[in-house]
C-alpha cells in the first residue's frame, strides 16, 4: 500500500506545482506543444485521433482539436460512462456537454469509435521511460490497456520528472510532447 500513497502525495504536491503555473505560461507553452506535436510523423499521418478537452491547468488543447477537425480528421474524445471511459466522435465543439469532474465530453448521442489510431492522454507527470501519473481513478489505464494505439502524453517540461511509483497495469505512453522537446521513451 505504500506505493498508492506515495502517488497520492507525489499527485497533490505536483498538480498544486502545476496550478500555480501562470495563464501567460500555459498559453504560451501550449502553442509550442502544439507545434511540436505537429513533428511527430506517426500523429500527422493519424486520420483518426482520440483526444480530450483540457482543464485547469492542464496544457490547452482547444487548439489542438480544432485543428484536428479542420484538417479534416476523426476526433474521438472520452466521456465517462459507469467506471469506464469511451470515445466518441465529435465533428464540432457544439457536440460537447459539461460531464463529469467538469470536464466537457461528448454528448451521449454521438457516436462510440472502438479504434483510434492515436490517442493524446493527459497526465499530472511522466517519467522519461514513459510512465504517467494520471489523475488516480485509473480511466485511462483501463481504457488503454489492450489498446494498439500510440499514446501521446502532453506535459509540461517541468512535469517530466525522475521517477514515478508505478504497477504491472499502469500504461506507458509511446510519446511525450513538451514546449521544449519531444520524447520517445523506447528509443
Amino acid at each position: 500500500m505504500p506505493q498508492i500513497v506515495e502517488k497520492a502525495r507525489l499527485r497533490k504536491q505536483l498538480l498544486d506545482q502545476r496550478d500555480n503555473t501562470s495563464l501567460d505560461f500555459i498559453k504560451i507553452a501550449s502553442g509550442k506543444i502544439q507545434d511540436n506535436l505537429r513533428k511527430i510523423e506517426f500523429y500527422r499521418n493519424a486520420k483518426i485521433i482520440g483526444g480530450y478537452h483540457a482543464v485547469g491547468s492542464e496544457v490547452h488543447t482547444q487548439d489542438i482539436l480544432q485543428e484536428i477537425l479542420n484538417a479534416g480528421k476523426e476526433l474521438s474524445l472520452p466521456r465517462v460512462e459507469k467506471d469506464d471511459l469511451v470515445f466518441k466522435k465529435i465533428s464540432s465543439f457544439s457536440d460537447l456537454e459539461l460531464g463529469n469532474f467538469s470536464v466537457m465530453e461528448p454528448k451521449e448521442r454521438c457516436e462510440t469509435v472502438k479504434k483510434l489510431e492515436v490517442i493524446l492522454v493527459p497526465a499530472i507527470a511522466l517519467t522519461r521511460e514513459g510512465y504517467r501519473l494520471g489523475y488516480g481513478f485509473g480511466y485511462y489505464d483501463r481504457y488503454l490497456h489492450d489498446k494498439r494505439s500510440k499514446k501521446i502524453a502532453l506535459s509540461y517540461s517541468k512535469q517530466v520528472v525522475k521517477v514515478i511509483p508505478h504497477e504491472n497495469h499502469d500504461v506507458k505512453v509511446d510519446c511525450i510532447v513538451t514546449e521544449s522537446e519531444i520524447i520517445y521513451p523506447d528509443s
